[in-house]
């Protein structure tokens, strides 16, 4: 779940903390760009859209999982799911270095298609690699990656860890380590049986 269901409860709870870093931010980099302040109904609207966007790009990795599941397989599919994972982190990540706003919905947009992607593959993946009697429990890891993911995102938000303000853009890119850690380990699982008898007839494998 490091690199599935994980990075769905993350992303979600990891945008509450900086909130009012971003939109500073924003500020600033409007004033620069313009040499105007931004009204605070355009501050309102970049930041909601910031925060939004992940839902569209959701939308687009999860209406692509079932695809890139059965073209691929279960587990190269994961494996394609950090590539916006670590697209969407160097974006957010370097946002305030480039003074760009658009760089951080953009990068939201990405994490949201590796959240739409990781999360419909986890449980696809889990649940047809476990054995019978363990169906059920694989199924649940979907859950508990989330819960984890979203704690894990509260506490990097704290003050006392990544919640300041010369923090935030490390805070944003923080997807970037289950991402990193999902693409070296992953390698080494096996395909999943279903995937390997009904999509690739290789029912030796499957075996």
């Amino acid at each position: 779940g490091i690199g599935g269901a994980f990075q769905y409860g993350l992303q979600v709870s990891i945008i509450n903390s900086p909130a009012e870093y971003i939109k500073s931010f924003i500020r600033e980099t409007w004033l620069r760009r313009y040499g105007s302040s931004a009204s605070e109904e355009m501050i309102t609207l970049m930041w909601s859209f910031i925060v939004s966007i992940y839902s569209i790009g959701g939308l687009l990795g999860s209406s692509s999982a079932g695809y890139l599941a059965v073209r691929f397989g279960r587990k190269k599919a994961m494996l394609f799911a950090n590539a916006p994972a670590l697209l969407s982190a160097a974006l957010m990540g370097l946002s305030r270095l480039c003074g760009s706003f658009e760089m951080i919905i953009a990068g939201r947009l990405c994490s949201g298609v590796c959240g739409g992607l990781a999360l419909n593959i986890h449980l696809m993946y889990a649940g047809e690699c476990a054995p019978r009697k363990l169906r059920g429990l694989m199924a649940i890891t979907a859950s508990t990656a989330i819960a984890v993911g979203k704690f894990v995102g509260f506490a990097l938000g704290l003050r006392e860890v990544l919640g300041v303000e010369a923090l935030w853009p490390i805070l944003m890119a923080a997807n970037a380590l289950p991402a990193l850690v999902q693409l070296l380990t992953l390698p080494f699982f096996p395909d999943s049986p279903r995937y390997l008898l009904i999509d690739k007839k290789d029912k030796e494998g499957c075996i």
